[in-house]
């Protein structure tokens, strides 16, 4: 029986260790993000360590027709997708007015387009094949807005609306779409994002592997929505919703200043 799972933005951090956690439990692997030789170093670890199959697939997700262009990849293989891991994504803080256009877009683009894209193609044929497994990474940013962050925050507001709605709409057909909302995660996101000396980051962060494997048996379970850290879970489920809005913005605001 095919347990392969697809898992984008597999060269680092949390997509790393997904792949790393779905080959340790004996599934095959498609790997794809932008980095040819990071990707093929590690199908050369989860060959050698589990005995599994890795396939690579390097290319920018977030470009036009990025989606289009792996699933079409995906297909000419002969590969069956019984797992869709969307991880790639990526934050970049400032001010919204003070930050290039180009790079909001494009987070639009790989965080939302992307990621929705993917889901449609790949859902089809889980539909087809009678169930699969769907887990979204979003993020308790997807919770409350958040300034000096605003549309990557707005990003995973949409990511959860839209995993829990699928999940709804596909659950009677075997299919489950769970999405997983961690805190800050020691990755490379931060240093992309331009994070550090926040008080977002100072406390530091759960590690990769630890949120990878939260996110992963939640999905196995097919949870709707799981955050990592109990505490956290409590704060953005039952304690922002009461606040009041100007507090909330003003709280994230401070988090992500320098």
């Amino acid at each position: 029986m095919s347990n392969t799972a697809l898992v984008t933005g597999a060269s680092s951090g949390i997509g790393l260790e997904f792949a790393r956690y779905h080959a340790s439990k004996g599934g095959d692997v498609i790997l794809t993000a932008r980095r040819k030789e990071t990707l093929n170093d590690l199908k050369a670890e989860l060959e050698s360590k589990h005995g599994v199959k890795a396939h690579v697939f390097a290319l920018d997700l977030g470009a036009p027709g990025g989606a289009q262009a792996l699933y079409d990849q995906v297909k000419a293989a002969g590969l069956q997708v019984d797992v869709l891991i969307n991880n790639a994504g990526f934050g970049g803080r400032g001010r919204h007015i003070d930050r290039a256009l180009a790079d909001e877009l494009g987070m639009i683009d790989l965080n939302i387009g992307a990621l929705v894209a993917l889901t449609h193609l790949v859902a089809n044929d889980m539909v087809a094949q009678g169930g699969g497994k769907i887990l979204h990474v979003g993020s308790t940013a997807g919770f409350m807005p958040g300034p000096n962050q605003a549309v990557y925050f707005a990003t995973k507001a949409f990511v959860k609306s839209f995993s829990e709605a699928l999940d709804q709409e596909l659950r009677k057909d075997g299919v489950t779409s769970t999405v997983l909302a961690p805190g800050y995660v020691e990755t490379e996101f931060a240093a992309r994002a331009d994070l550090a000396g926040t008080k977002l980051t100072a406390g530091g962060g759960k590690t990769a592997a630890s949120v990878a494997k939260h996110g992963y048996d939640a999905m196995m379970r097919g949870d709707l929505v799981t955050v990592n850290e109990r505490a956290l879970g409590f704060m953005v489920n039952w304690l922002i919703p009461l606040l009041p809005r100007r507090r909330v913005l003003k709280i994230v605001q401070d988090m992500q200043a320098k």
